[in-house]
């Protein structure tokens, strides 16, 4: 298999963002799919599943999101407000998305895949959603989570990153967080998602303001106005070791395919990658099983 392509595209929210493609150079793939990472994640964690299956069927994309990997931050005095996430995509897929695109989103990044297909259902051809349909409904009174995000963006302005003597140590770490990442991806992950400051330490790239608590609550309802527009043909993979499999909202989601696989935590892409790209493969080629009932 072909390495991917690792390049940076200038987007019209003014930000570069990093990104691995693999299909460039070939007209003949008509079909776009973009893999959308989650929460402290990056592109990288996609590979061997787009490996697996999609590279060579499809022309793939996986960008880091802002803030995270190797795209840019935000800069001083800004913030990741959740639909900044969707004006990047646009640009992303205005930019390279061909004659059909489909979004896939692994948790935040299925947020993210679900919210454009409900703001523009009539771009997305398909939509995979990894355990992505959003966290538990949060009842915090805003004016108070307010308060507790401008408190937790001072501490992160001001708090100097947890940093790691080695790769390996930045690895266990990882580990630590997931307890079905092996340890030879986990040692991959960790030298392309860490950097090397000027005391020789090692820290991982992702923006320190992603650890707070945006301003704004999740709430059903909102979510639920994206969703109700959404017009593709829609897959909700869950893993059966994940405890998200308890936070069920398919029935948001009518005619949508469900399917789980054995032996993966939240952390899909990187437990099975090979059973995913399976899934996935079937899914935006049209071959997959009838849509079941939510």
């Amino acid at each position: 298999m072909p390495a991917p392509e690792s390049r940076r595209v200038r987007l019209s929210t003014g930000l570069d963002y990093h990104l691995l493609e693999w299909g460039q150079s070939d007209a003949a793939l008509e079909h776009t799919v973009v893999m959308v990472h989650g929460f402290l994640d990056l592109c990288w964690s996609f590979q061997d599943c787009i490996e697996a299956g999609l590279a060579g069927r499809f022309h793939v994309i996986a960008p880091d999101m802002r803030g995270h990997g190797d795209s840019d931050r935000i800069g001083a005095g800004g913030y990741y407000h959740f639909m900044d996430y969707l004006a990047d995509l646009d640009s992303l897929v205005e930019q390279l998305g061909r004659q059909h695109v489909s979004l896939v989103g692994h948790s935040m990044g299925g947020s993210i895949a679900a919210y454009f297909a409900g703001t523009w259902p009539g771009r997305v051809t398909r939509l995979a959603l990894l355990e992505g349909s959003g966290p538990p409904e949060d009842s915090t009174a805003v004016p108070d989570q307010v308060r507790h995000w401008v408190d937790a963006c001072r501490r992160a302005r001001s708090r100097e990153p947890r940093s790691y003597d080695s790769v390996e140590a930045a690895a266990a770490r990882l580990r630590q967080n997931d307890a079905g990442l092996d340890e030879a991806l986990s040692l991959r992950l960790a030298e392309h998602g860490t950097t090397r400051g000027e005391d020789g330490r090692l820290r991982f790239k992702h923006d320190p303001l992603h650890l707070t608590r945006g301003p704004y609550p999740f709430q059903l309802d909102v979510a639920r106005s994206f969703w109700q527009r959404i017009a593709c043909p829609v897959l909700l993979v869950e893993g059966s070791e994940s405890p998200f499999r308890a936070l069920d909202r398919s029935k948001e989601f009518p005619g949508a395919r469900r399917a789980v696989i054995d032996g993966a935590g939240h952390m899909m892409q990187r437990h099975r990658p090979a059973e995913l790209a399976r899934l996935l493969a079937e899914f935006l080629s049209g071959h997959d099983e009838p849509p079941q009932p939510g």
